[in-house]
């Protein structure tokens, strides 16, 4: 049997190598025929690669971050995906111990648990984007929470206490880090308070009471520590709180607030009421333009613009999340919206996340890159393949693919198919991307590369797609069992572990050209890497 195994693994590569041959080599008889064209010149220079992709990414709430798979995942993530920053939830709520009062009412301030979960983040070679949020039970004016976990989403019952804690706490950062590491820092104000009820319990006008609160209180810890917010849903709320902030002379040093790729409501965490992705072209991408535009015509029109949540869905209930389309989806977005943002922060990094408490299932439609057995989902690799980007980019003309060089003088070529295939209202995302979807052929793409140094180089080309680094696909053949055994994780992770399509040794001449064709399906991803040998 060991020999037969091995006989099978040599025809998947066989066949792998000749299908490679008949779709990114010479063009055979019979082929697709020519849908687009990248006419790429390595001398030609854009300028530096913007990788505010990268920038930050999520997580859903600060508890969940002492847990050892969370940390052994967001290390995993650090490495092939290269985020700066990351943000989350629930800082200050009760599962963290941050706050009491004694018997006289006294504050009593304890950050052991952020200690762990921030001396962790740094280790690694991350900064913490700080969400202040929620309220800590004792200081909170009421009873009202949100999720399994209950963060308490009410204003504090004394604003005076509510600074003196984000006083303190501030300072205890700048202690603990130094004043230089917390300069590089993001604090943010609160999340989603346009959201009541829901993620606040109150009015706009008591969020900025809040927000001037937390902000004169880390101003008066050091001035160069920068302060933003509203975290608003949908784009909300931009110019109100530029307005606001430029009235009362507040310090705001930048704009945060989140948009999602479906067209209804912006609170679900059950996935209960049904999401349908955006036909519009412009979705994520419109919002972020437009947050930028509102910004420019400000009081304040150089301010910092920080999408700090954004993904297709606003549920973690939505098979989108775990579908081969999500991969192309990210791209897309992330290149329509070009340099609008200074972030825009991905929600999220693993399903490890518990607004509906634990999930019961391995595939569960959640926000995450990674799901709770460290299994890679298509997004994840998008990521993987944005992160693998030279640092200089490429003059360019098509607009689904970036162009690059590395300091080594090495090419890369990223690019994709975004085809939105939702059939519409009829349909919801739940009953939809949870199908096997086959994709459809899309044509040859024609890959036109000239001015490449000579000499000898290894070419790689690797795919994301339908079956093709498509755990779900694996998951849907398994027959979705409800809990997956230590092979069947293991077979879903060899059968989708990011390894290269193929691989070719080849000589660059004196002409410095290259040409390939590569067969494309429906939200297929490609990332060609010209390497030095």
């Amino acid at each position: 049997m060991k020999n037969s195994r091995l006989s099978g693994s040599m025809l998947t590569l066989l066949l792998l190598a000749l299908s490679f041959v008949g779709s990114f080599g010479r063009s055979p008889e019979g082929k697709s025929p020519i849908y687009r064209t990248l006419a790429i010149d390595y001398a030609k220079v854009k300028g530096p690669l913007n990788t505010q992709f990268k920038a930050c990414v999520g997580a859903g709430r600060a508890n969940e971050g002492l847990r050892a798979d969370w940390q052994q995942q967001l290390a995993m993530v650090r490495k092939d995906c290269g985020f700066q920053y990351i943000r989350m939830h629930g800082l200050l709520s009760d599962d963290m111990g941050v706050y009491r009062e004694d018997r006289k009412g006294n504050p009593e301030y304890n950050f052991q648990y952020i200690d762990v979960l921030y001396d962790f983040i740094l280790s690694i070679g991350m900064k913490p984007f700080v969400e202040l949020g929620f309220m800590p039970y004792a200081l909170a004016s009421g009873k009202e929470t949100i999720f399994w976990w209950r963060g308490n989403v009410t204003p504090p019952k004394d604003y005076e206490k509510w600074k003196a804690l984000i006083r303190n706490l501030t300072r205890h950062f700048m202690e603990r880090y130094g004043a230089e590491e917390v300069k590089s820092w993001y604090f943010e104000v609160w999340n989603e308070p346009n959201l009541s009820p829901g993620f606040w319990s109150s009015t706009q006008e008591d969020y900025f009471k809040l927000y001037r609160y937390a902000a004169e209180a880390i101003k008066s810890v050091h001035p160069d520590f920068r302060v933003g917010g509203p975290a608003t849903a949908g784009a909300a709320w931009v110019p109100e709180m530029i307005r606001f902030c430029s009235e009362n002379k507040l310090p705001l040093d930048f704009i945060s607030t989140h948009t999602y790729g479906v067209k209804q409501g912006y609170l679900d965490e059950f996935g209960s009421r049904g999401t349908v992705l955006d036909k519009d072209e412009q979705s994520i991408s419109g919002d972020m333009k437009r947050s930028r535009r509102q910004i420019q015509e400000s009081a304040m029109p150089g301010l910092e613009l920080h999408y700090t949540e954004w993904s297709a869905s606003y549920t973690p209930s939505d098979p989108i999340h775990d579908s081969y389309h999500e991969a192309a989806f990210i791209l897309q977005k992330i290149k329509q919206t070009g340099d609008a943002v200074n972030s825009m922060s991905y929600w999220t990094f693993t399903d490890i996340f518990e607004e509906a408490g634990p999930r019961f299932t391995p595939f569960h439609g959640g926000f995450g890159l990674l799901n709770y057995q460290s299994i890679k989902k298509p997004a994840y690799y998008a990521y993987v393949f944005l992160n693998r980007l030279g640092s200089v980019e490429l003059e360019n003309s098509d607009p689904a693919s970036y162009a690059t060089k590395n300091e080594k003088g090495e090419m890369q070529l990223l690019f994709w198919d975004f085809t939105h295939t939702h059939p519409g209202d009829s349909v919801n995302n739940q009953a939809y991307y949870i199908r096997d979807l086959p994709s459809a052929s899309k044509g040859t793409a024609s890959l036109r590369l000239k001015g490449i140094p000579k000499g000898s180089y290894r070419l790689k080309l690797y795919k994301v797609g339908y079956k093709s680094n498509d755990p779900y696909a694996t998951y849907l053949a398994m027959q979705r069992p409800a809990q997956l055994a230590k092979a069947q994780v293991e077979q879903i992770q060899k059968e989708n572990d990011g390894s290269p399509l193929s691989v070719e040794n080849l000589t660059i001449g004196s002409e410095g050209t290259l040409d390939r064709e590569v067969a494309v399906k429906e939200n297929d991803l490609f990332l060609l890497e010209l390497q030095k040998r």
